[in-house]
């Protein structure tokens, strides 16, 4: 994917602005699932980013990646609820790729990466409405930059059973 330059994802806090102009490339699911993808790019500027999504809308969303701040990688995660917030951790050396893998069971996402793919850090827990469905895909921006292009590969989206149901049916056969 070639990322367009001076894009974004972010409502208001701290920078007092709202931008929702990235690449979003998705497919609309239900219920509970696991999304993950390994991640590459060719980062250039401060700020520029690629990874996963999974949105309500332009007011309630979460994107987790790798993120390029001041000549580091970090993996990064924003949790948007009408205001986004942001945490990063930091990868310590240049990195060629990265797993981005979020879950989502019942109300809540977790968020968890991997540098070889089977060892995973869980990174953060959110908050995400239950029984709603939600776009899932790949994401990028360049705030800061003028674009760059990122290589997304090994996606995969899996559809967990509804735990509820199946307790639900234990109890009660």
């Amino acid at each position: 994917m070639f990322v367009t330059g001076k894009t974004d994802f972010w409502r208001k806090t701290h920078y007092g602005f709202t931008v929702d102009d990235g690449p979003f490339f998705y497919t609309r699911r239900g219920g509970e699932f696991e999304v993950s993808a390994k991640i590459s790019a060719d980062y250039q500027a401060r700020y520029d980013q690629a990874g996963l999504m999974i949105r309500v809308d332009e007011t309630m969303w979460i994107k987790a990646g790798i993120e390029y701040v001041d000549g580091r990688f970090h993996a990064s995660t924003v949790v948007t609820r009408n205001f986004s917030d942001w945490s990063l951790v930091a990868l310590g050396k240049n990195m060629d790729a990265i797993f981005i893998k979020m879950l989502r069971k019942l109300d809540a996402v977790e968020v968890s990466y991997s540098i070889d793919g089977s060892n995973y850090q869980l990174m953060r827990l959110a908050y995400f409405p239950d029984n709603i469905p939600v776009d899932i895909g790949l994401m990028a921006a360049s705030p800061d930059g003028e674009g760059f292009n990122a290589r997304f590969d090994h996606i995969q989206i899996k559809h967990l059973p509804d735990q509820r149901r199946i307790n639900w049916l234990s109890e009660n056969a």
